[in-house]
């Protein structure tokens, strides 16, 4: 038999999987295809050391396949340390569905995925993410139980979207806390990218505070809506990046802190309930320190969400739901300590945090 050493080095060099710059010693990557429904899904599970891997599912019109596994295995990961640093005993998973949610995703597609879903039994539980609803986690409980985030009258926690926003609120104080010296953002000019459903209900306790809200969206229908709603600020400059604001809180897609944009920066504070926000976590994440704008890592203050569908699991109701989650302003504000302390970013100092706990389980077992 012989061997087609050209095909062979152009496979190395694609390396597909493991290859990926974002592939980090991921336990499993599950590839969902059906005709039928057309539905095209990525499961990435990343870690399960402290329990099953637990994160959402993403339908996004990716440009590329590329794009959609990329994006799986930087959100899976997050989800690692997201559970890991707010002391949940969960593991780290996420979904990616690749299609426009608004036009291609129907009740069987959900249903399929969640078939898809039930095959890991129970290594990975799916939950509510960009361009899902509650009811889509309806329709995926018809097929597995292996989901969160269901409706209340069906025994679930409900939307998470109010209680994300709740700890990126908290999360917010705590840096201002830190940096301002009082936690007080009344009269703080916060500019929040994405008014999506946590972005939204981020501006309501923003308001409420008095904080001087500015939003930023590509759907400019929703931006008129909120701003006659909450008497926010619409931004109208051609850089929101650069805007002059104390805060800005990106509530959309990641990796909006990047080579292009982090010299751009104003703002004081960066808290926002993006996921991945740092396009290089080392980099970005050193050259903010060295800016000596204080960013509450994302994987922290974003974590309300998940702490709403682990309730789900752990059986705990709306009281001790908003307990946990008021809980990060006391863990953001630990971490901003240690970092100072320690001369490090605040992306490695909670980074630690989470390592540290998982090594601790890796070894007891």
């Amino acid at each position: 038999m012989t061997v087609d050493v050209l095909k062979v080095n152009e496979f190395k060099k694609a390396a597909p999987v493991f290859g990926q710059l974002s592939f980090d010693d991921h336990e499993q990557v599950v590839f969902c295809n059906d005709k039928d429904t057309g539905l095209k899904a990525i499961i990435g599970i990343h870690n399960t050391v402290l329990g099953p891997a637990l994160g959402g599912t993403r339908m996004w019109n990716y440009n590329s396949e590329w794009e959609a596994l990329n994006d799986v295995l930087r959100l899976s990961r997050g989800m690692t340390f997201k559970s890991a640093v707010t002391g949940l005993n969960l593991g780290g998973g996420k979904a990616v569905i690749i299609g426009d949610a608004k036009t291609q995703k129907t009740p069987e597609l959900m249903r399929r995925f969640g078939e898809f879903v039930h095959s890991l039994s129970g290594k990975y539980l799916t939950a509510e993410d960009v361009g899902m609803e509650t009811v889509d986690m309806d329709t995926v409980r018809e097929v597995t139980p292996y989901v969160t985030g269901i409706s209340e009258d069906k025994g679930g926690a409900g939307n998470p979207s109010p209680v994300t926003a709740y700890g990126v609120y908290m999360g917010m104080k705590a840096a201002a806390k830190f940096q301002y010296g009082n936690d007080d953002l009344q009269g703080r000019f916060v500019l929040v990218q994405g008014v999506g459903h946590v972005g939204e209900s981020l501006v309501d306790y923003l308001t409420k505070e008095g904080a001087q809200v500015i939003i930023s969206d590509i759907n400019q229908e929703k931006l008129i809506r909120l701003r006659d709603r909450y008497n926010a600020t619409i931004y109208g400059g051609d850089d929101v990046y650069g805007a002059d604001v104390d805060i800005y809180a990106p509530c959309a897609l990641g990796a909006t802190i990047n080579d292009k944009t982090i010299d751009r920066f104003k703002a004081s504070i960066i808290a926002g309930a993006a996921n991945n926000q740092l396009a290089d976590d080392t980099k970005h994440g050193s050259i903010l320190k060295e800016k000596g704008i204080v960013y509450a890592p994302d994987f922290l203050i974003n974590a309300g969400g998940i702490i709403n569908v682990y309730a789900e699991l752990e059986g705990y109701g709306r009281k001790e739901i908003m307990e946990k989650t008021q809980n990060i302003y006391n863990t953001t504000l630990e971490i901003l300590t240690a970092a100072e302390a320690n001369d490090i970013s605040t992306h490695e100092a909670a980074l630690k945090v989470a390592q540290q706990r998982i090594a601790a389980r890796k070894n007891s077992k």
